[in-house]
């Protein structure tokens, strides 16, 4: 076990954040496990470790299932937090059997294989014209004329979202996902509860009109099966929704404007990719691993465990780091390097066991469909001005990308 303060994990340093990768390679050289006393975690940054673990029962996203704050050794959020908690901990990414299990069955009806396929004209046909827009102008901000767009239009087209409703929902999931960083600040809290009040307000609202006046839409579907007797609570409902929309763009986004601006840096791979637009599916799953959208994935300690000969008690939270296992170089042929025709490519940007990402195929339509319409239509795309880092380690972003087209 290493001892983290001797190392260069520093997820609040700006050189960290800015390449967090020198960083992870030491930690995988140190050990297996790891204690940061900072976040009062065990952080894990090998890739058989963090996918065992992923799949290992013994771990859970809640433990209140099973235990209340004080069996479990900590301490309930702050009341004045609640808001958030609420809409937090019923979405089914933070529940556990046997809710998840009822929720996640109902949610991936709207899932299917199939059901996605039907989007993939709507997807790439927006796509299309938000790049047909940009061209139109020269250019502008790949993160907010494309990146964010798209996948916020899909996941609302979806949940049967108006147009005309949907511009505070990108706010608001930028307010709610700040609690998902390291030891969020109170500012951080005040909008997440804000933004949390305000999104469970509006979706009450369109539940109620749904009710009254079912659609083909997500939000639809659910009421319709509450009622035939797959039960689903008001709040489930709410959480549910949030959730989508949070993760159906959030690592969209990101894995987006991330994956541009490695392209911008690795000439010879876009140069590559603009010969041979075949690239286009090896290239969005190397590009999610090169530099992964979310970097972290925590946790509870349900019941005890041991890595390499560490033991870590139940009540312990463990932080599996996404960034690391997808350059673990006992996994990816020179991890470091960006390959586009990279065929053996395992990487875990999705997550996997029972929290494995439901939207995975289409945040992989809607990924290839914006990077094959910027080959197409901005053959010649270019960085016009260097971008500038968010100041987040947990969801990893760009506070833009400026480009020439």
């Amino acid at each position: 076990m290493g001892a983290v303060s001797d190392l260069a994990f520093d997820p609040w340093d700006p050189a960290f954040l800015a390449d967090p990768y020198p960083a992870y390679a030491e930690l995988r050289a140190k050990g297996r496990v790891h204690y940061f006393e900072p976040t009062d975690q065990w952080l894990v940054p090998h890739h058989a470790d963090v996918s065992a673990l992923l799949r290992d029962r013994r771990l859970g996203r809640t433990y209140q299932h099973r235990f209340t704050h004080e069996d479990f050794g900590r301490t309930a959020p702050p009341a004045e937090h609640e808001p958030f908690h609420t809409l937090n901990d019923h979405g089914m990414l933070d529940l556990e059997p046997p809710d998840h299990t009822r929720i996640r069955r109902l949610v991936s009806k709207a899932f299917t294989p199939r059901t996605v396929e039907r989007l993939r004209p709507y997807v790439t046909g927006l796509a299309g014209a938000l790049v047909d827009r940009l061209v139109a102008r020269g250019g502008g901000d790949l993160l907010t004329d494309v990146a964010e767009p798209l996948p916020v239009a899909v996941i609302a087209e979806m949940l049967g979202i108006p147009e005309s409703d949907r511009a505070p929902l990108r706010p608001w999931s930028a307010d709610i996902c700040g609690m998902y960083e390291l030891n969020p600040g109170e500012d951080t809290a005040r909008r997440a509860v804000q933004a949390s009040v305000e999104f469970s307000e509006y979706l009450l609202r369109l539940i109620d009109e749904r009710r009254k006046q079912p659609g083909e839409d997500l939000i639809s579907g659910l009421i319709a099966a509450h009622d035939e007797g797959d039960r689903l609570t008001e709040q489930e409902m709410i959480s549910t929704c949030v959730l989508l929309l949070n993760a159906g763009h959030e690592a969209t986004v990101n894995a987006t404007v991330n994956g541009w601006w490695a392209l911008f840096r690795n000439p010879a791979q876009l140069a590559a990719l603009r010969a041979d637009h075949s690239l286009v599916p090896s290239a969005v799953e190397e590009l999610m691993r090169y530099d992964t959208p979310l970097q972290l994935f925590e946790r509870w300690v349900l019941d005890e465990i041991e890595i390499d000969g560490t033991t870590i008690p139940r009540g312990a939270e463990i932080a599996m780091l996404f960034g690391s296992a997808n350059h673990d170089p006992e996994v990816f042929r020179e991890p470091e390097e960006l390959d586009l025709t990279r065929a053996d490519n395992p990487h875990i940007s999705f997550s996997a066991g029972i929290h494995y990402c439901i939207g995975a195929p289409l945040a992989r339509i809607e990924l290839a469909a914006s990077m094959t319409a910027l080959l197409e239509k901005a053959p010649g795309l270019s960085l016009a001005a260097e971008p500038e880092r968010k100041p987040n380690f947990v969801i990893r972003g760009l506070d833009g990308l400026r480009v020439s087209a």
